[in-house]
């Protein structure tokens, strides 16, 4: 990564459960602040390393977007 470089801050989300209910316990908002920034830094890293091997930027950011529209959920459909 470029050093001095800071990403742009992720914005505020109201997480909200499938049924419309606000996700508010501090912990999970915690845990997904998180992982969102983990997220965001190894994308960044990730379109550094293919930028610098001559790779195209957006194709690069249009495959990650493949990537997330093809995640799964594991728990969907089975009984609570």
């Amino acid at each position: 990564m470029v050093m001095g470089m800071s990403l742009p801050p992720i914005p505020d989300t109201v997480w909200r459960s499938p049924s419309g209910e606000i996700v508010s316990c501090m912990e999970k908002l915690k845990v997904l602040r998180e992982n969102l920034e983990e997220i965001q830094q190894l994308c960044q890293d990730a379109l550094e390393d293919a930028v610098l091997m001559g790779c195209d930027e957006r194709q690069f950011k249009q495959v990650l977007v493949n990537l997330v529209q093809q995640l799964e959920n594991p728990y969907r459909d089975k009984p609570e």
